[in-house]
C-alpha cells in the first residue's frame, strides 16, 4: 500500500516536457476505457493534487458528457488547458492518446499479418477481458462515491441505469436527469416522480414496437476506402457521438460495415474487443478500421477524424465553458447530469459484465481482479492486474 500523501500542485509551474510526459504517463496507464480513465484522472489530479476541486470537476465532467467526443481524452485537453494555455492543451491531448494509437497500430498490423488464429493471443485476450470488467466495476465505484452526494443523486443513478439497460436514448436521459434534480432541489418531488414515471411508460410503448431488423443488412466482403472518405467518417462520428465513448460504435460500423463494405460485422467486432484490452480511449478502435481498409494513412486519417473535435471543443471553446461551469443556475442541472451518467455507464458495465464473463475461469478471474483493485492503493495496480490476468489465461491455455 502506498504511504504518499496527497499534495497540492500549482499546474501553471509545469514544463511543457513535464506536462506531455505526465500525459504521456496517464496514457500508457489508461486501462478499463472511460469510466476507469476518469477515476484515474480524478483521483491524481483532483483529489492528491488538488489542480481544481471535486465539485468542480464533477461540473466539468457533466459538460463534457453532453459534448461529443470521447471525454476522458476532452479532460486531458482541459487539465492541461488549465495548466499551459493551449499549447498545454494540445500536448495533454497528444500524450494521452499517442500510446493507445501505437498500440493499436501494432495489433492492426498482427491482425492483418496474422488474425485472431494466434493461439498465444487468444489466450492473454481471454485471460485480459475479465480483468477490465472489473476494472470498469471498481471505477464506477469510485466516480459514484464522489458524484452521488445524497439519496436524490443516487436514485437518479439507479433510474437512469434502469432506463438505459430498457434502451431509452442518453439524449433523453441525461437533460432529464438534470431537469428532475432542478425540481427536486426546489422542493418538487412529486413532478420529478411523474418525470419518471413519464420515461419507464415511453420505455414499455417502445419495447412493444418493432425493433430494426439490422441483422437483415447483408455484410460484404471487405472493401478500400481513401484516407480522405476515413477521415470524413472520424470526423461525423467525433462530431455525433453525444453521451460518451460507447455511443461512437453504432456510428462507425453504420459506415464501416453497412453502407461503404469497408469491413465486415465480424472484423469491427474484433476492432471493438482489441481496442478493449488497451490503454487507450475505447475509440480508437477507430485506428484499426482505419488500418485495415487503407494502411497506415487510413489510421491516421480516421484517427484525427475522431479525435479532432475533442481538442477542439475545449482549445477553442474553453472560456466557453468555463462560463458554464462558473454558472451557478447551472450546477443543479449539472449535478443531475452527472448522476445521470454515472447510472449509463454503470448499464453499460452490465451489460459487457454479461456479454464477458460467460464462464468460470472469466468470473474466478473478474473476482481476484476486483478484490485486488479495491484493497491495493497502489497507481501500479492497473497495468499489473491487467498482464496479471493475461498471464493466467495464458497459463490456463497451456495447461489445457
Amino acid at each position: 500500500m502506498s504511504d504518499a500523501q496527497p499534495h497540492a500542485v500549482n499546474p501553471s509551474q509545469i514544463s511543457y516536457l513535464q506536462l506531455f510526459l505526465r500525459f504521456l504517463r496517464f496514457g500508457f496507464m489508461a486501462w478499463g476505457g472511460p469510466v476507469a480513465q476518469i477515476a484515474m484522472l480524478r483521483q491524481e489530479l483532483v483529489d492528491e493534487e488538488h489542480w481544481i476541486s471535486n465539485e468542480r470537476f464533477n461540473r466539468v465532467l457533466a459538460v463534457y458528457q453532453v459534448l461529443p467526443g470521447p471525454e476522458a481524452t476532452e479532460l486531458c485537453v482541459y487539465f492541461g488547458m488549465l495548466a499551459r494555455g493551449r499549447v498545454g492543451g494540445l500536448l495533454a491531448g497528444l500524450g494521452f492518446v499517442v500510446p493507445g494509437f501505437i498500440f493499436m497500430l501494432m495489433l492492426s498490423w498482427f491482425y492483418v499479418q496474422y488474425g485472431m488464429t494466434s493461439g498465444v493471443f487468444a489466450a492473454v485476450f481471454y485471460g485480459m477481458q475479465p480483468a477490465v470488467i472489473a476494472l470498469i466495476a471498481r471505477a464506477v465505484h469510485r466516480i459514484g462515491t464522489h458524484a452521488l452526494g445524497n439519496r436524490w443523486l443516487l436514485g437518479i443513478a439507479l433510474f437512469a441505469c434502469v432506463l438505459q439497460l430498457l434502451n431509452i436514448n442518453f439524449i433523453i436521459i441525461l437533460p432529464c436527469a438534470g431537469l428532475a434534480y432542478i425540481l427536486i432541489r426546489r422542493g418538487w418531488q412529486i413532478p420529478a416522480a411523474a418525470l419518471g414515471v413519464a420515461l419507464i411508460i415511453g420505455a414499455l410503448v417502445v419495447a412493444q414496437r418493432p425493433s430494426e431488423v439490422i441483422n437483415l443488412v447483408p455484410e460484404v466482403a471487405a472493401g478500400t476506402a481513401s484516407p480522405l472518405s476515413l477521415f470524413g467518417s472520424g470526423l461525423s462520428a467525433g462530431l455525433l457521438t453525444f453521451g460518451g465513448a460507447y455511443t461512437v460504435i453504432p456510428f462507425l460500423r453504420h459506415d464501416a460495415v453497412e453502407i461503404n463494405g469497408w469491413m465486415t460485422g465480424a472484423q469491427f467486432l474484433d476492432g471493438i474487443a482489441l481496442s478493449g484490452i488497451l490503454p487507450a480511449p475505447l475509440v480508437i478502435f477507430g485506428t484499426f478500421i482505419g488500418y485495415v481498409t487503407a494502411g497506415l494513412a487510413g489510421a491516421v486519417a480516421m484517427t484525427v477524424g475522431i479525435f479532432g473535435p475533442a481538442f477542439a471543443f475545449t482549445l477553442v471553446g474553453h472560456d466557453a465553458l468555463e462560463k458554464a461551469i462558473a454558472n451557478t443556475s447551472l450546477h443543479n442541472f449539472l449535478d443531475g447530469v452527472t448522476a445521470g451518467v454515472v447510472g449509463l455507464i454503470a448499464a453499460v458495465s452490465i451489460t459487457l459484465a454479461i456479454t464477458t464473463l460467460t464462464d468460470l475461469p472469466k468470473l474466478l478471474i473478474f473476482a481476484v481482479a476486483l478484490t485486488v483493485l479495491f484493497r491495493w492503493k497502489s497507481k501500479l495496480n492497473v497495468p499489473v492486474v491487467v498482464l496479471c490476468a493475461g498471464l493466467v489465461g495464458l497459463l490456463l491455455f497451456q495447461g489445457a
